[in-house]
Parts: C-alpha cells; structure tokens; sequence
C-alpha cells in the first residue's frame, strides 16, 4: 500500500507536511529517538521512542535481525515518497531508492542484504499526479513496479514489467517467495511469484479490492483485506472507478487465506477500513488498524483480533491516525506509525515500543 493510504483522512498530503519533510533533522550514526509517553489506556505499549521528526514517514518494517529498519518517507528535495533504511535507533538514515517517482512498501530479504519495493519511476521521473477528488475520496492505482536493490541502494532491479498496479508486497518466511497485489488481469488481486520475479501464480478471483497481504510467520498462510461489492449497484460503482484507475477505500475487511490461496475467508465484520493486518509473533491474533467505530471518521486505531473474528482488542488510543504495525522479529516490540506528538497539521511519524502482552 502507498503512502496514499494515510490519506484516508481527507487532505493527509499537504504543503504544510511537505515543507515539515524539507526540513528534517540531520543524518547521524548516533541515535536520534525520543521518549514519549503513552496515552491513556494503551496498556500493551512500554517505553515509547518516536523515530522519525517531521513530514511523512510511514510503513516502517523490521529487518529479520531486528537491526535495521526500511520505511518510506517525503523528505528533503524529493517531493514524494522514496524508501530508506535506518537502524532501529532511529539513526543512520539513507536512501535506498534512486529518487524517482513515487515508492512505497519496502522490504528486507537476503538476510538483509538487499530490499524490495515498488516504484513509479519506469513511467517517468516525477511524482504522480493527485487523483481527482471531485467524485468523493478516491486511491489513485498508480503504475508501480516491484524492484529489488542491496540494502546501500546499489544494483537496483526490476522485477515486474506488466505497466499496471504491482506493490504491497512482501517476502515469505523462507526468502523464496514474494505475495503482492497486482491489477494485471483487470481487477485488485493478489499474487505469489518467486523472489526472482518468475513463477507468478494469481490467488483471489472476486471481483474487488484484495490487498495488503501480509504471510504468517510459519508461511503457511497470508492475512490481507478486502472490499468485495454486494450489490449490482457497488460493482458497477467499483467498475466505473476501476476503469479510471481509481478505487474507494473506504470499507475493507480482515480476511485469511492458505498460502496457496485455498480456504479463503473472513475474518472481521466490523464495517468501515480494516487494514495494515500483521500476524501476531504466535500467528494465533492479527493486529490490524481500522477506524470501525467512526468509519466516516480520521481516527485509526490498531486493533487485535482472534484469527475467527472474536476477541476485538483496542491497543492504541490516541484521537488520530495509527496504523502499520509489525512486531519485531523476537517479538518484544512493535513498530508503527502515528500521528501523535506531531508540530504540523497531518504529520506522521514512526514509533516503536516494548511490546507488554
């Protein structure tokens, strides 16, 4: 998922949040995080360091040693989303993509040598236009390709060259494979394909948004979510939006499938926008972001959930934005993004923390 998801909040992306990511703080090799406090009720986060200080900074993973971190952030002179990595210090920061175009869902793998994402830039150098807003609030589905890179930013990549939707993707448990959702037959569906770009095998066929897939730690099964019309009427409204290369995210559910793509099925059915959905370190919960108690509303919350849609536990409460949450590698703490202790309007940061079951 692009950066375009934190839009779910009309006018996320704003000159004030740009002129914040142009003036972020120097590069250091020395940790750079803040201690902040939780708010009231968040009983599962202890010792809260915000990462990152201005702009937009988002969709911030783990390496699989727990080191290092790859996020995707506008800062500096580039005016969209490009991908870095940093320590978990919050220091050490450096671009890995080329600069140009619009990136988004980075990813280690090779032991963490290398990462993957997605990229515009084979499309053209500069950042994609806005979709038009005038029909209601509306994702542009951008031409993104899947590249790989090391994890200094050489020998760049490019993995996929269908020209259509290819990102939210992520590498399997065992290295081998990569899941990602692509429109390339004519709707939102996910894949698998080998780490090597070969091999690509389509797993949902309904008509509708599946994405976001993320593997379970045992890589048997992949958690995403999903938006399948019910009536006549919302598949021809999701059609006519598709054919313009648009869609409308604002109602999405959990749901959990084999690996393979067998036994497909639903997990969640709170209404409004559950997604980000990441398994918990024992893949017996999902914790996932959503804003199903206002769904016409900013406030996102992270959540966890039973893999059979019981047991809806609220794990943050700030009244904003939190959302893309991963637990780190052994499991003792979570990173995500937020908007709390912002200095601009619509600013989101990364945050990380010991996580308290």
């Amino acid at each position: 998922m692009n950066l375009t998801a934190l839009a779910l909040v009309p006018g996320l992306i704003t000159a004030t949040a740009l002129a914040a990511a142009s003036q972020q703080p120097p590069q250091s090799s020395q940790p750079v995080w803040r201690a902040v406090p939780a708010e009231s009720g968040e009983a599962h986060l202890a010792n809260i360091r915000q990462l990152t200080f201005g702009g937009q900074n988002a969709e911030a993973y783990f390496s699989t040693d727990g080191k290092k971190i790859v996020f995707q952030s506008t800062r500096g002179d580039h005016p969209c989303d490009q991908e870095y990595v940093m320590n978990a210090d919050g220091s050490d920061v450096h671009r890995v993509s080329d600069g140009r175009g619009r990136t988004t869902c980075g990813y280690f793998f090779d032991h963490d040598r290398k990462v993957l994402f997605s990229s515009t830039s084979a499309v053209g150098g500069d950042c994609p236009k806005p979709p038009d807003y005038s029909q209601g609030y509306v994702w542009a589905l951008e031409n993104f390709d899947i590249y790989t890179a090391d994890a200094s930013g050489a020998h760049l990549r490019r993995l996929t060259r269908s020209r259509d939707y290819n990102a939210e993707s992520v590498v399997s448990p065992d290295g081998r494979s990569v899941v990602f959702t692509s429109t390339r037959h004519g709707d939102l569906d996910i894949y698998t394909m080998r780490i090597d770009g070969s091999h690509v095998r389509q797993l949902t066929h309904e008509l509708g948004y599946d994405g976001g897939p993320w593997w379970s730690h045992d890589g048997t099964k992949i958690v995403y979510r999903a938006y399948h019309p019910a009536t006549a009427a919302d598949s021809a409204q999701y059609r006519a939006l598709y054919a313009r290369h648009l869609v409308r995210p604002l109602e999405m559910e959990l749901w959990v499938m084999n690996a393979d793509g067998s036994d497909r099925h639903q997990v969640t059915h709170l209404g409004g926008a559950n997604f980000a959905p990441y398994f918990t370190p024992d893949d017996r919960r999902i914790i996932f972001a959503s804003n199903y108690k206002d769904p016409r509303g900013g406030n996102f919350d992270l959540y966890t959930v039973n893999l059979d849609g019981t047991g809806v536990e609220q794990v943050t409460t700030y009244p904003g934005f939190d959302s893309f949450p991963m637990f780190s590698p052994d499991g003792k703490q979570l990173i995500w993004v937020s908007g709390r202790h912002g200095t601009e309007e619509h600013e989101t940061n990364l945050f990380i923390a010991d996580w308290v079951p």
